[in-house]
C-alpha cells in the first residue's frame, strides 16, 4: 500500500500539508483517500458537508454477522492442522513430554500476548494486515513480509488438504488400502490392521515399517529419495484433482467474504472435536497406549537445556495460533468497535492449548501401541517424525477398529479436511482483504477466483514425488524463519515505536478495560527479548537444511535463501519508501515523522475518530502535567517506565 504524502503548501497558514513538529504523536503524512476525515476535524460545518462521503466509506466494509461468527472463525483458524498435524511430530522430535514445558512457557509469554495484541490492533483500526501499519508507516514492510509468508504457507497448506481428501476417498474401499501389506514391500512391513498377533520382532527386518507408512511413501506420495539424482518429478494426477477440490472448497466459502465464511465457521470449528473425542476413546483402549501417553506427559528435564527445543516451541506456537501472519488482525478488523476481544483471546488460546494436548494424547497413545506390537520400548523410534506422521499414526489407529473402520476413517479425514479448510480460509481471506483494500473497485469474486487459481498452480509442485522436500525447504525459508524476523519487528514497532502505553490507552478507550502488567511487560520486554534470543540462536547454530537425513543440493539452498531475502527485504524497502514520501527536511526529521501514526489513525467511524482524538489530547495533558517538575537525571527512568506502565 503506497504512502502518499500531502503536498506542502507555500502558505504557512495552511494546517494540512505543513510538516508537524516532533512533539506531535499523531500527526503524520496525510493520504488523499483519507483526507476528508482529517479535514472534518476543522469545523462542524465541514463535518456536515463531508458526512455523506464518510458514511459511504464506512458502509463499504463488511462486518461479521454476529460476535459468535468471529469467535468460531478464530477457533477454526487457530485450531487446525497445526495442532493435529504439526504439534505431535514436533513433540516427538523434541523428547515427548520434555517439549510440553517450553511449549506452555512460550505460549504464556509469546503466543497469548501477541494474540491479544493483534486482536486489539485489528478491531481498533478496522484495517487489514498492511493498512494497520498506518500507526507507523516506517514499518509497513512488516505487513508485506507477513503477507508474503502467508502466501507461501497457504499454498503448501492446501497440498496437505489434498492428502486428506485422497485418504478420505480411499476410505470408501471395502478394505482400507493402508491396513495391509503388499508383497512387494517385503518382510519389513507390519500390517496396520494387526491385532497383536504379529510375528516376533526378531523375525522381521530391522527396518521395521508399518503398512500405513509404506502406503503413504510408496503409493500416495511416490516419494523420491534424492532431489539431486531424481529431481522433484511430475505432479500426481490423483493429488492434482484433490488439490483442485481443496481450492474449490475454499473459493466457495470466501466468495462473499466474511458474510459467507462466518456462516461456515460453526461447522469448521465444532465438528472436529466430536471426531477427536471418538478417536481418543479408541486410542486409549489400545494395548501399550499407556506407555505412549506417559512418554508424552513425562518431561525429560535434560532436554530443557537444549536451545533447539525452545526454538521449536516458538515456531510451534506460531503455527498453532497463527500469530504474526496478520490473519488475526484481519479477522478482528471486521468486528464492531467495542467487542470484547480480551475474552475471545483467552478463549481461543486456552482452547488451542487444550486441542494440542488432546491430539498429543491421541497420537502418542497410538505410538505406544505401535511400540508394543513391534516389541520395543523406545516410543520415539517406531515411526519417522515428519509432516506425514498424521497420515501414518492416525490411519494406523483407524485400521484397528473392529467395527466399521471405513466410517471412522471417513469421519477422521473429513475432520482433517475441515481443520485445513478453516485455517486456509483465514489465510486466503487475509490476502484477499489486502487486495480488496488496494483495488477498491475490483469485484470480490474475481479476487477470490484469481487467488485460488494461483494457489492451485503453485501447489502442484508440492504434490510431486519431491514435494515433501520442497515443503520442508519453503517451510523454513518462506515461513518459519521470516515470520520470526517479522514478528520481532512487529513487536518492537508496537511496543516501542507506537508505544505499549498508547496501545493500552487504546484498549481502555475501546474496551473500558485496564491492561494488566503481565501484558505490558510481555509486549515491551519479555516477548521481544525471547524472540530475539531465539533468532540469534537460530543464526549461530544454523546448519544446511536437510530432509530425511539428506542435505538439500546447493541450487535448492540458494533458492531457499533467495526467498528469505526477498521477504525480509520488504522491511527495508518499505521503510525507505515511507521516508522518501515525506516532505523535504532533514533525514532525522523524515525518519521521525514517518514513524508517527497517520492523522486519521484510529477508529474507522468519523465521529468515533473525533472522540478518540479528544481522548488522546486529554491523555497528553495528563502526561505533560506528570512530566512537569521532573529533574533531568530522573527523566529517562521515568520515561521508560511510563512507556510501559503508563
Amino acid at each position: 500500500m503506497r504512502d502518499l504524502k500531502a503536498k506542502t503548501p507555500s502558505s504557512s497558514s495552511s494546517p494540512v500539508g505543513k510538516p508537524e513538529s516532533s512533539t506531535s504523536g499523531e500527526r503524520g503524512p496525510l493520504r488523499p483517500s483519507m483526507l476528508p476525515k482529517a479535514l472534518a476535524l476543522a469545523s462542524s460545518e465541514e463535518m456536515e458537508t463531508l458526512q455523506p462521503d464518510l458514511e459511504l466509506d464506512l458502509g463499504s466494509r463488511d462486518n461479521w454477522g454476529s460476535s459468535m461468527e468471529f469467535l468460531m472463525s478464530c477457533i477454526a483458524l487457530s485450531v487446525g492442522l497445526g495442532n493435529v498435524w504439526r504439534f505431535p511430530f514436533t513433540a516427538l522430535e523434541n523428547g515427548g513430554g520434555a517439549f510440553l514445558v517450553p511449549y506452555l512457557t512460550v505460549l504464556f509469554v509469546v503466543g497469548k500476548p501477541i494474540y491479544y495484541m493483534e486482536m486489539l490492533l485489528g478491531q481498533f483500526s478496522s484495517r487489514g494486515i498492511v493498512q494497520v501499519f498506518d500507526f507507523a508507516p516506517l514499518m509497513r514492510g512488516v505487513g508485506y513480509a507477513q503477507l508474503l509468508a502467508l502466501g507461501v504457507l497457504a499454498t503448501y497448506y492446501a497440498s496437505v488438504m489434498a492428502l486428506t481428501l485422497r485418504y478420505f476417498f480411499d476410505s470408501f474401499s471395502a478394505v482400507l488400502p493402508w491396513s495391509y501389506c503388499r508383497p512387494e514391500w517385503g518382510d519389513g512391513c507390519v500390517s496396520a490392521a494387526s491385532d497383536g498377533h504379529q510375528p516376533p520382532v526378531g523375525q522381521l527386518s530391522r527396518n521395521f515399517s508399518s503398512s500405513s507408512q509404506l502406503y503413504l511413501q510408496r503409493i500416495v506420495l511416490n516419494e523420491t529419495q534424492s532431489l539431486s539424482e531424481q529431481g522433484i518429478g511430475y505432479p500426481s494426477g490423483s493429488l492434482a484433482l484433490m488439490l483442485a477440490l481443496s481450492w474449490l472448497t475454499v473459493t466457495l466459502i470466501i466468495i462473499r467474504g466474511v458474510k459467507s465464511s462466518g456462516k461456515a465457521s460453526y461447522v469448521l470449528a465444532l465438528f472436529p472435536y466430536a471426531v477427536m473425542f471418538i478417536l481418543l476413546v479408541r486410542s486409549l483402549t489400545l494395548p501399550g497406549a499407556y506407555d505412549g501417553v506417559m512418554y508424552f506427559l513425562t518431561p525429560q528435564w535434560d532436554k530443557l537445556l537444549e536451545p533447539e527445543v525452545w526454538y521449536n516451541a516458538v515456531t510451534q506456537v506460531f503455527f498453532s495460533l497463527a500469530v504474526c501472519f496478520g490473519v488475526i488482525i484481519m479477522y478482528s478488523s471486521y468486528n464492531r468497535f467495542g467487542h470484547n476481544v480480551y475474552r475471545d483471546a483467552n478463549i481461543v488460546t486456552t482452547l488451542d492449548t487444550f486441542t494440542s494436548l488432546l491430539s498429543g494424547v491421541i497420537i502418542f497413545g497410538i505410538l505406544g501401541n505401535l511400540a508394543y506390537e513391534s516389541g520395543t520400548k523406545d516410543i520415539g523410534s517406531v515411526v519417522k517424525a515428519g509432516p506425514g506422521l498424521a497420515f501414518i499414526s492416525y490411519p494406523e489407529a483407524i485400521a484397528k477398529f473392529k467395527m466399521m473402520p471405513q466410517i471412522f476413517s471417513l469421519l477422521f479425514f473429513g475432520m482433517l479436511f475441515m481443520l485445513g479448510v478453516g485455517s486456509n480460509v483465514g489465510m486466503v481471506s487475509c490476502i484477499m482483504t489486502v487486495l480488496k483494500d488496494r483495488f477498491v473497485n475490483a469485484r470480490l469474486w474475481l479476487i477470490v477466483v484469481g487467488l485460488s487459481l494461483v494457489g492451485f498452480i503453485v501447489g502442484l509442485i508440492y504434490i510431486t514425488p519431491g514435494g515433501q522436500h520442497i515443503i520442508t525447504l519453503l517451510d523454513f525459508h518462506g515461513v518459519t524463519f521470516v515470520s520470526l524476523v517479522s514478528a520481532i519487528f512487529e513487536l518492537v514497532t508496537v511496543g516501542w515505536i507506537y508505544g505499549t502505553k498508547r496501545l493500552c490507552q487504546d484498549a481502555e478507550y475501546m474496551l473500558n478495560i485496564k491492561t494488566s502488567k503481565y501484558y505490558r511487560i510481555c509486549w515491551s520486554i519479555v516477548t521481544p527479548l525471547v524472540m530475539t534470543v531465539i533468532l540469534f540462536y537460530t543464526l549461530f547454530t544454523m546448519r544446511p537444511l536437510s530432509y530425511n537425513g539428506q542435505e538439500f543440493p546447493l541450487p535448492y539452498r540458494v533458492f531457499g535463501w533467495s526467498i528469505s531475502a526477498f521477504i525480509i527485504g520488504q522491511l527495508f524497502y518499505w521503510a525507505w519508501h515511507a521516508n522518501y514520501k515525506q516532505p523535504k527536511g532533514s533525514l532525522k526529521w523524515r525518519i521521525s515523522n514517518s514513524a508517527k501514526p497517520h492523522s486519521d489513525w484510529g477508529p474507522l467511524d468519523s465521529k468515533q475518530l473525533i472522540d478518540y482524538q479528544n481522548f488522546r489530547r486529554n491523555q497528553k495533558d495528563v502526561a505533560a502535567a506528570a512530566h512537569a517538575g521532573l529533574k533531568q537525571h530522573r527523566w529517562l527512568c521515568y520515561s521508560v517506565g511510563d512507556r510501559i506502565f503508563g
